[in-house]
């Protein structure tokens, strides 16, 4: 499989998050927050240097939250807004897609669209692209478990975990194809999925494990072939709830039609951009971590 390239998707936004509650606290020469900015461009920097656990990527992309809302909140009030976001964190929104694109990234920001469907479109094109070996996609979201196939996993990159189809069948007790189904039975906190009443991580497991997706239950648990605790109970929740379920459904469906543009060989890295990377530094005060990348070249 030599010079075939593994492509390496980031979720930026969870990036940006992990940073700003693992990065010490910095501010600007002005004042402004950018301690989440700084760790996020240390992260991204370590995604491309040899020689690491989960360095030496070559094509990267790395897809940004730009606001928090997307369509979906359109269709279900209940989603996740931007409400609650910490002001410091959420006035590096801009600072931190402006990091990416600094250091030579392939940036997508999303408005319309969430990240992870971005990562999602992403993924499924290079999926079948015949010169790509491996998609990567750089995130621990459970949500994107559903784009795990024979050649996407996901990583973990903090516990340095792999996600392949066995992995997420043993997670969750259902193929990658059936994530969606599983999120709108037992409910998404994070995204403001309410789930099916009843119905948690175990019951969902073992109902859909034998029948994979929601309109294939059947409403009579007496039907159903495998021994879960309050069958009765949860049929009845779900045949109460079933045009919820769907709709639910839909909201942990990640998207695989965004109108992205890009080829693999867009995605290589060539390196980051000095003069984007200077004045960005420079407005951060991060003076030499510009001088640390610029000095790595692929």
């Amino acid at each position: 499989m030599s010079g075939v390239p593994t492509v390496h998707l980031v979720d930026g936004t969870y990036e940006l998050f992990r940073a700003h509650y693992g990065a010490p606290s910095a501010r600007t020469p002005s004042g402004q927050p950018a301690g989440a900015t700084r760790g996020l461009l240390r992260t991204l920097l370590a995604l491309v240097e040899p020689g690491r656990a989960d360095g030496g990527a070559t094509h990267v992309a790395v897809a940004f939250d730009t606001v928090i809302e997307s369509f979906r909140n359109r269709l279900f009030d209940g989603y996740k807004t931007g409400d609650g976001i910490e002001p410091e964190l959420r006035a590096q929104f801009e600072l931190a897609e402006r990091a990416a694109r600094a250091l030579g990234f392939v940036t997508w920001s999303m408005t319309e669209f969430e990240a992870d469907d971005a990562l999602a479109t992403a993924a499924a094109r290079l999926a079948d692209d015949p010169s790509v070996h491996e998609v990567v996609i750089c995130s621990p979201d459970k949500d994107l478990a559903q784009c795990v196939g024979p050649k996407v996993v996901c990583l973990d990159r903090r516990r340095q975990a792999r996600v392949d189809a066995a992995a997420v069948h043993e997670r969750f007790g259902v193929p990658p194809s059936s994530i969606p189904d599983w999120l709108a039975l037992v409910g998404d906190a994070a995204d403001g999925i309410p789930g099916v009443p009843r119905w948690g991580e175990k019951s969902a497991s073992a109902v859909l494990g034998r029948y994979l997706h929601l309109e294939l239950i059947p409403d009579d648990s007496v039907a159903w072939g495998v021994t879960v605790r309050g069958a009765a109970a949860l049929a009845q929740s779900l045949t109460q709830h079933r045009d919820a379920s769907r709709l639910y459904r839909t909201l942990a469906t990640l998207r695989r039609d965004v109108p992205l543009e890009f080829s693999v060989g867009s995605l290589a890295w060539r390196g980051a951009v000095p003069e984007l990377l200077v004045e960005l530094c420079e407005e951060i005060g991060d003076g030499r971590f510009a001088e640390r990348a610029l000095a790595r070249r692929p």
